[in-house]
């Protein structure tokens, strides 16, 4: 059976290595993206995109949790105070027992409120105030600030002694209005951070081919970068000792960059 032949151009020749299946005038290039090295490049944009977002999610996420933190605080400390006093003008407590409970709860409260907060916001808290007074130094420093320097408690009518110790159940539902007023801002602020991190995945999501895929990663590195900031926060916190919150704060950037970048390498 005769094989057909196409013939080469005018003054061509088979010995200079042309293609003649497709008539190609120069070698095939090797199989592969011609475009390799800007894909490269792109891949790494869209990761370091995707930790930055979990990063603003992260930040944003401690400053809500620890601004609700605090306002949960506020309201307890506040209704406890005034079931304590409305308690006591019932005639089912005295000054006395309820400056004792109002006391209790008070630390009771912050030590609850502590450990349902970030490792940032604990450090924070921790160095402002370690631990809760002791009734006796409550009453010792009401005593000299309603009386006098010179005013020993003994020394006070009974009369006197409840006012010290009705200062001290209405003290007990204050919180501080400055740390109060900056976490509430801070709280705010925090809820941006997180409506521009759903702003980007959001368009990450939109944007991609396979939008099941993208969805799946970008709540992965998200969540993961949130979960990350925590535990690095913790572990600094036990490496630096309590109320080191610059330390923990670095610990919670770095522990939410590593895991966002971890899971995103892994995905």
């Amino acid at each position: 059976m005769a094989q057909w032949k196409s013939a080469l151009p005018y003054g061509l020749s088979d010995e200079m290595g042309f293609d003649r299946g497709t008539r190609c005038l120069g070698p095939s290039p090797r199989p592969g993206s011609i475009w390799h090295g800007e894909c490269g490049g792109r891949s790494a944009f869209d990761s370091a995109i995707r930790g930055l977002e979990a990063e603003i999610a992260n930040a944003g996420a401690h400053l809500v949790i620890d601004g609700e933190a605090r306002s949960t605080y506020a309201k307890l400390v506040r209704g406890m105070a005034d079931d304590l006093a409305g308690q006591v003008k019932a005639g089912g407590l005295t000054w006395a027992q309820a400056a004792e409970q109002a006391n209790e709860s008070r630390n009771a409260i912050m030590d609850v409120i502590r450990s349902r907060s970030t490792p940032v916001g604990r450090a924070m808290a921790e160095q402002m105030k370690a631990q809760g007074l002791t009734l006796n130094a409550l009453i010792a420093r009401k005593t000299t600030q309603l009386f006098g320097k010179e005013a020993s408690f003994p020394q006070l009518s009974a009369a006197q002694q409840n006012t010290v110790f009705a200062e001290i159940v209405n003290s007990a539902g204050k919180s501080n209005p400055r740390v109060t007023a900056n976490l509430a801002k801070l709280n705010r602020f925090g809820r941006g951070l997180l409506v521009v991190s759903i702003g980007i995945s959001v368009y990450t999501v939109a944007t991609s081919d396979d939008k099941l895929a993208a969805a799946g990663r970008e709540a992965a590195v998200t969540g993961g970068g949130i979960a990350g900031g925590i535990a690095g926060g913790a572990l600094a916190g036990l490496a630096c000792g309590p109320g080191a919150p610059a330390c923990v704060t670095v610990g919670a950037f770095v522990g939410g960059a590593l895991a966002a970048f971890g899971i995103d390498w892994l995905w």
